[in-house]
């Protein structure tokens, strides 16, 4: 039997369907019948109704029906389910048949079509041959037929026409070829699917009747095959629910069948399709607990059922199958929206699909013996091509007896099974198995089953000889073995694939693979590690290697041949290995003495080196490569003439490498990029380690080492011999610039004041003991700091005057000249801050000396720096206040009315503040006095001390009605005390505040003395002005006060000229001593309603000192005191 046999049958695995037949079509030549049939079968959605159309002749032939049993008293079955019986009710017999006729209701020929079209059908029943196939007419119209009852030649002809073609109401159609082509379609389907759901209906009650003629003693094969067939059609019905049961007591029957090696493979057979039908409407009714659990129970009840011994290799075909197929089914199930879990996943199915059809592969091996011809005539040959029933055999169909009916056939019938098996491509099924259950694996996030799996597969590739496939999946999976340090399973693996190396005379990975099962993560024995590295030292000295155990005779000898061929090609004969991936024998650790060296220090290297092969190993050549490849020359150790280097097992080597750095090269990382260890005797071949060694087991052992060398503390440093694990990897290294000898000193008195030229001296005295040449400054605001300090900081080497803001923050390589040994260098660097904060000042001094290592002349760049942070805080604070004259706060300023501007500084510097001086830039204002005067001069302000100043101004009249001016600016010079005498003065200019103005009409003021006695006339001047272009009346009346007696008009009323000035003379009479309140004015303009006398008198005095009244003392008087 070929190995297809084993495939599901289509027609098992289809949705099925209800059939419907449509005639009268003429698909090829008529556009209007090509539309009715594209509209049938061209993109229907999911929500159309389950129909399979066929467009078939009128005059098709269906099958033919078998005459119908009257009874099965003396009926023996032949098998339980025919082969060609599902494809016959999903494509040969259908449902129903529908003609598709021409025909309008007014069409003049109406007679004449009317009889074509019964004729017609009757044809179609004749074909039938007296099957319950449902027939119905669908007659196509051009026009669109008015609604029912309207037309009543319609409703007359169509009677007629379903009297004429034997038809009932329900089977006559009318399909009218307009715009709405498809809505009609989908009505008429509807109809036709009520009509198929009749027939399988039908079939059904047909097929129950038989059971009453049956009986259990030998028509047990019947019982299964009717309710097969019931739980089918009940599926063309759509019926789902009624098959799943219906297909569930089938299987139930099928199990009661009593079993023999003859009918196994029938029972099996059927099982397994009703077992598919039982799992597939499980997932489809969304319950997969039961698919599952169904699926267990087949599996359970079958796999003990093997039958004939000699076909053993039968059964594991048919297990594997089964799992396949449940596992297609969970796959399209889950693409359908089931959801798996990583622990039940189609994996696990294809997986077990797959370990059966290796046991199939193995028993195949043992049964299916070769050198015996193939049976004359076959033996597994039918005369129709197909076998009757499933799962019989060919030579004895329709036998059910125990005991086969010819043993001679029989045995003949085995030895053809068994040549036919050996014919079957048992891996490519096997691999193909795991590859699906790979991807399901992959999907479900299983890595190490994926990996597992995908060991197997390389297995099964290499037993297919295909190695180079074989070597790709287990170089792949190697990775994750060595990532997760399972060195028994790395081991296996690697043997296979030297086998397959060696098989396919690829020099470079049986190297790889030699070098790897030498290595100490190989758990070989020592002497299986001796034939590998004698095999290994073969191909390197370019000689054929011996043959790897195990291997397949035939393939071994066209391996010899392939590695003699290697032999002969030298350009193939130099290998680079990059071994970082690996494991090899050979372990390297690369390292520098410290993480930096400074330019005149040699730089120190060593790599170590460690063998863990059971033999000595040679080599002559060890390269280290640096990310600058100037260096490399001094990194190479290599043996000349016959002479080599070796390394012992199990002991370290460490070799040593010096090299000068260059001086351009400070501040720059040199870096290990690999190191290079191999020979070029025989085949050149050379292991490559990135950066400074290591491989893919270091970094677990590296950190392992790290952890016991914490635990056991001090135990590593006793040992005498290099301890390897302990060895830790340096890779990179800084060049870094020769310690300076030189000391750089500041001196300032910190804090800085604001916009002064902060002085800071920088002293410098070189301790070298050689001249330093060309020394420079670079001085200022160190980079870095916020951007808006570099526009606020201004320095200079020039402190006899203050820098403008044109001046740099940092002043880069200002020239020293030459230091000698001893010599002492003083510059002063002066800082300007316009505004507070803290910033940090760097102060770089460097110079160039000529200095020796290990015999060569060199010149280093030396280099200081010192970072200082100073804080710049507010020197004074300056507050302005405009008063009257008689020191009262002014809100608003009387035009051309004298007013006092006062100014207070007050020292927040820490250190005595000297103010040179100080003047006023007036802008509108005028002063009141000859000559504006600073009354700061020379004054000295200690920390928190204030200086005031008093200026009398007066504001002009204004020609503009502005009521807003600016007043003008306070310029204050001032220095340090402490600052030498040529140290420039700084000048801070203070904005005085806008003030407001106002008018008044009338000014009055008062001329008084400046104390009063009691008793005495005090005589008092008032002086009024009319500041206005208009004749004022003035009414002005004096209170009465308790402190004082007056004389005077008590009640005045007087008219002043524009611009003209009254005096009224008063002769107070003080009455108290003490501060008494002068007896007040009432003061009125009538002309200027708007001011009150409250803002006229103003200006005037309010209070005077009254001394009291003196007194002449007697001499008694003088005496008694």
């Amino acid at each position: 039997m070929a190995g297809s046999q084993w495939e599901l049958p289509p027609e098992l695995c289809c949705r099925p369907m209800a059939f419907v037949a449509l005639t009268g079509l003429d698909v090829v030549y008529n556009a209007v019948h090509r539309a009715i049939w594209d509209s049938f079968c061209a993109n229907r959605r999911a929500d159309r109704v389950p129909i399979s159309f066929k467009v078939l002749p009128g005059d098709h032939e269906y099958p033919k029906c078998r005459t119908k049993r009257t009874s099965y008293e003396w009926y023996i079955p032949k098998g339980i389910l025919k082969t060609g019986w599902m494809n016959k009710h999903l494509n040969l017999v259908p449902a129903l048949v529908v003609l598709f006729y021409e025909l309008d209701w007014d069409d003049p020929q109406w007679k004449e079509k009317q009889s074509e079209c019964a004729t017609k059908v009757e044809i179609v029943r004749t074909s039938l041959q007296s099957r319950n196939t449902k027939v119905a007419v669908v007659l196509i119209q051009k026009k669109t037929p008015l609604p029912p009852g309207e037309d009543l030649v319609a409703s007359e002809r169509a009677s007629a026409l379903c009297n004429a073609c034997d038809l009932s109401g329900k089977s006559l159609f009318v399909l009218p070829h307009t715009d709405h082509l498809v809505g009609y379609i989908i009505r008429l389907e509807n109809a036709f699917y009520e009509h198929a759901q009749t027939y399988y209906y039908t079939e059904i009650r047909r097929v129950k009747s038989h059971k009453e003629f049956l009986n259990k003693t030998t028509h047990q094969l019947l019982f299964v095959r009717h309710q097969f067939k019931i739980a089918f059609f009940s599926e063309l019905k759509q019926d789902t629910q009624n098959a799943l049961k219906y297909y569930k007591t089938a299987y139930s029957l099928i199990h009661e069948l009593r079993a023999h090696e003859t009918n196994m493979l029938e029972i099996k057979t059927m099982a397994g399709f009703i077992n598919y039908k039982i799992c597939r409407l499980c997932f489809q009714h969304n319950t997969p607990l039961d698919a599952i659990a169904q699926f267990r129970k087949h599996i359970d009840l079958c796999k003990k059922k093997i039958g004939s011994a000699e076909l053993a290799f039968e059964h594991a075909a048919w297990m594997s199958k089964q799992f396949q197929s449940f596992g297609e089914l969970f796959d399209e199930a889950i693409k359908l929206g089931l959801t798996a879990i990583q622990t039940q996943n189609p994996g696990f199915y294809y997986q077990q699909a797959a370990c059966y059809s290796q046991d199939r592969k193995q028993l195949a091996q043992q049964l299916c013996q070769s050198g015996t011809s193939y049976p004359s005539p076959d033996p597994l040959d039918t005369q129709s091509g197909v076998l009757d029933f499933y799962g019989q055999r060919p030579w004895r169909q329709g036998h059910q007896s125990i005991d086969p009916p010819d043993a001679e056939k029989e045995k003949t019938g085995i030895l053809a099974l068994q040549i036919k098996e050996r014919g079957v491509p048992h891996s490519e099924l096997i691999i193909a198995l795991l590859s699906n259950a790979v991807a399901q694996f992959k999907k479900y996030k299983c890595p190490r089953m994926k990996s597992h799996l995908m060991v197997q597969m390389g297995e099964e590739y290499y037993h297919a000889k295909d190695y180079t496939k074989a070597l790709k999946l287990l170089d792949y999976v190697m990775c994750d073995y060595r990532t997760e340090r399972w060195w028994g399973l790395l081991t296996a693996i690697l043997t296979t694939a030297l086998r397959c190396a060696y098989l396919m005379a690829s020099v470079k990975d049986y190297i790889i693979y030699c070098m790897e099962l030498l290595g100490r993560a190989s758990t070989l024995k020592e002497g299986q590690k001796s034939r590998i590295e004698k095999n290994l030292i073969k191909v390197l000295m370019n000689e054929v290697p011996d043959a790897e155990p195990e291997c397949d005779p035939s393939s071994v000898s066209s391996a010899r041949s392939l590695w003699n061929d290697r032999m002969a090609l030298a350009g193939l004969n130099e290998f680079t290995i990059e071994v970082q991936d690996y494991i090899p024998f050979i372990q390297c650790k690369a390292k520098f003495h410290s993480p930096s060296f400074h330019v005149d220090q040699p730089i120190q290297l060593q790599v170590f080196l460690r063998a863990d092969c059971p033999h000595p190993v040679t080599f002559n050549k060890l390269a280290v490569s640096l990310s600058n490849q100037e260096y490399n020359q001094w990194c190479v150790v290599e043996s000349s003439g016959q002479e080599s280097m070796s390394l012992l097992p199990g002991k370290t080597k460490c070799y040593n490498f010096s090299f000068v750095a260059k001086t351009e090269d400070v501040g720059k990382k040199i870096e290990v990029s690999h190191v290079m260890l191999g020979s070029v005797r025989g085949r050149c071949v050379f292991l490559s380690w990135r950066g400074a060694g290591g491989d893919a087991a270091s970094t677990h052992e590296a950190l392992q080492a790290s952890r016991s060398s914490r635990r056991w503390g001090r135990g590593i440093e006793m040992r005498q011999e290099l301890d390897w694990d302990s060895l830790t990897v340096q890779q990179s290294t800084m060049i870094i610039s020769r310690v300076p000898k030189i000391s750089v000193q500041l001196s300032h008195q910190p804090p800085a004041l604001n916009n002064e030229m902060y002085c800071i001296c920088l002293t410098i005295q070189s301790q070298e003991e050689s001249v330093a040449k060309d020394v420079k400054l670079t001085a200022g605001l160190k980079p870095g700091q916020d951007a808006t300090l570099g526009q606020t900081t201004h320095v200079t080497l020039d402190g006899s005057k203050v820098c403008d803001d044109t001046a740099p923050a940092l002043l880069p390589d200002v020239p020293l000249g030459d230091l000698k040994p001893g010599e002492k260098l003083e510059r002063c660097v002066c800082v300007r801050c316009v505004s507070t904060g803290s910033r940090v000042f760097l102060f770089h001094v460097a110079y160039s000396i000529d200095t020796s290592v290990e015999g060569q002349q060199i010149v280093c760049k030396c280099h200081k720096d010192e970072t200082v942070t100073i804080e710049t805080v507010v020197p004074f604070e300056v507050s302005v206040k405009f008063v009257s004259t008689k020191f009262e706060p002014l809100e608003r300023i009387a035009v051309d009315i004298p007013f006092l501007l006062m100014t207070d500084i007050l020292s927040s510097s820490p250190w005595p503040l000297l103010l040179a001086s100080s003047s006023l830039q007036l802008l509108t204002m005028t002063s009141n006095t000859p000559q504006l005067q600073s009354q700061l001069q020379e004054v000295v302000l200690q920390t928190g001390e204030c200086a005031s100043e008093c200026f009398c101004l007066r504001c002009p009249p204004l020609t503009s009605s502005i009521n807003t001016v600016a007043t003008g600016q306070y310029l204050i010079s001032w220095k340090r005390y402490s600052a030498t005498a040529d140290s420039p003065l700084i000048q801070t200019t203070i904005t005085l505040p806008h003030i407001m103005l106002e008018t008044v009409p009338l000014y009055i003021h008062a001329d008084l003395p400046s104390f009063g006695r009691v008793r005495e006339s005090l005589p008092v001047r008032y002086h009024i002005e009319n500041r206005t272009a208009l004749v004022q009346e003035v009414e002005m009346a004096v209170e009465p006060s308790d402190a004082f007696m007056f004389s005077g008009l008590k009640q005045v009323r007087l008219r002043i000229l524009p611009g003209s000035e009254q005096q009224i003379l008063y002769n107070y009479y003080p009455l108290m001593a003490g501060y008494q309140t002068l007896p007040q004015l009432n003061i009125s303009l009538p002309r200027c309603p708007t001011t009150n006398s409250h803002t006229l008198r103003r200006f005037l005095p309010h209070r005077i000192f009254v001394k009291p009244q003196g007194r002449q003392l007697d001499d008694a008087s003088i005496a008694a005191a």
